[in-house]
């Protein structure tokens, strides 16, 4: 596992082909009367014909069968897989999960697709506008089963146990405090080594990008040559009659067989494919004077809505840093929000909440419902002494944040049963300071 070769950089024109068949590639043109090795010619589109260049998104696939070559679909049971957002009626307190429990295997074997189970979301998978929250939760690879997406781009978030994802492109190890793209329309498979945790972030109708810089400048947070990318890979393999295709399409889910591995893809170029990133390279930017500056410092990539500035998703990390700010109060402070934030841990304990808070868990703060540090947090950073300290060693928190008002499932609410029923009482001993006759309180600085 530790051989697979990646090509550099984030959203680039690539060009790859397996070792086994060089000249596997046409040259001049996409598609050739026969192309080299008698080899099909397909393309993959992620964007309409008519975008424009910046934006426009397809790759070429020069396969042993094309992808048409299969079955009828099928409708099959989606399990907890849903986009219905008035299964319950709407909450808008604060909510924490305590780690979402994966089945044993000696009990159940449950694969990725199987494992599968949303969250929350909102929006409209037929209008390509929303987004949907999923906690995969598995113990099995997927055997002789692959996996697309009609609906969206995945954005997935390992959080216990290394996912070996076989895609159309080429293979990717994707380990926990990495995180990979799998978009729409691309058909992958998942073995995994262990029981497996996870969070997956699907936005519908837009790719995620990296966030404009502004004053920053050309270079910081992540940078675009650590973004990596498979190189192709293929296996022609026959499954007469057995192998299964599964889609998501308008947020239901259908299978198809066919006779053949769908990684049969001996070549391919273009600029629509999968992508990893590993979360240790993101170069931080931070205050070093006094105060905070917003949160959106911490933005690794972005899936922008047509307002301009207004994300439909935002994924966020909270990295070890270290804190300098002067007579700052540095945890998070108390805030409202228009935006909706759904939180995650990948490892360690985070900052403003050191309990309760745990990895493999979660929690959603809606749209204009308060939320902060917990009391034990306030009081400790209020009376502390302001050394430079590093912050959040050994912890990667992460934040998927929407402009969209994000309605939780019933599987989360109830079915889970992972529900912290008690999470309101982390600010019920917060007390009132006030000090009315006098306007400078004992600072500790």
């Amino acid at each position: 596992l530790c051989h697979i070769q990646y090509i550099s950089g984030f959203g680039n024109e690539c060009a790859s082909e397996d070792p086994r068949c060089p000249g596997s590639l046409p040259e001049g043109q996409n598609n050739p009367q026969v192309c080299p090795y008698n080899l099909y010619a397909e393309q993959l589109s992620g964007s309409a014909f008519t975008c424009p260049r910046s934006t426009n998104k397809r790759s070429w696939l020069y396969r042993i069968l094309p992808s048409v070559s299969h079955k009828p679909f099928e409708s099959i049971d989606e399990g907890h897989v849903t986009h219905n957002w008035d299964e319950v009626d709407p909450d808008p307190n604060q909510l924490r999960w305590k780690p979402f429990e994966i089945p044993k295997a000696s009990q159940k074997k449950v694969d990725f697709v199987s494992g599968l189970h949303t969250l929350c979301g909102a929006g409209d998978i037929k209008s390509n506008n929303g987004l949907a929250i999923h906690i995969f939760l598995c113990n099995t690879s997927m055997e002789n089963r692959c996996f697309y997406n009609s609906d969206g781009d995945f954005l997935i978030v390992p959080q216990k146990g290394n996912l070996l994802i076989y895609t159309e492109f080429g293979k990717m190890l994707v380990q926990p405090n990495e995180i990979c793209v799998i978009q729409r329309g691309m058909r992958f498979s998942i073995d995994v080594f262990e029981e497996t945790r996870g969070y997956l972030l699907e936005v519908y109708g837009v790719h995620f990008e990296l966030p404009d810089l502004g004053p920053i400048g050309a270079n910081g947070l992540a940078n675009p040559r650590d973004f990596l990318i498979p190189v192709a890979w293929y296996e022609d393999r026959q499954v007469p009659g057995g192998y299964t295709v599964i889609n998501k399409y308008q947020g239901k889910l259908f299978a198809a067989k066919q006779d053949v591995s769908p990684f049969n893809v001996v070549a391919w170029h273009g600029n629509y494919t999968p992508y990893k990133y590993n979360l240790k390279n993101f170069m931080v930017i931070n205050s070093v004077a006094f105060d905070h500056a917003d949160p959106s410092i911490f933005t690794v990539l972005t899936a922008k809505s047509v307002r301009p500035g207004v994300a439909i998703a935002d994924f966020v990390i909270f990295p070890p840093r270290w804190g300098v700010a002067d007579k700052t109060f540095r945890p998070p402070y108390y805030h409202r929000n228009c935006m909706s934030e759904f939180m995650g841990l990948i490892r360690g304990h985070y900052e403003a909440k050191q309990g309760g808070f745990l990895p493999g868990g979660g929690s959603l703060h809606s749209t204009m419902t308060p939320h902060g540090p917990d009391a034990d947090c306030f009081e400790k950073a209020s009376k502390a002494k302001l050394a430079p300290e590093r912050i959040a060693d050994g912890t990667m928190a992460f934040m998927f944040e929407s402009s969209l008002s994000l309605a939780v499932t019933k599987w989360g609410l109830k079915a889970s049963r992972c529900l912290d029923e008690n999470y309101y009482k982390c600010w019920e001993p917060l007390k009132s300071h006030f000090t009315p006759n006098s306007r400078n309180p004992t600072e500790p600085n």
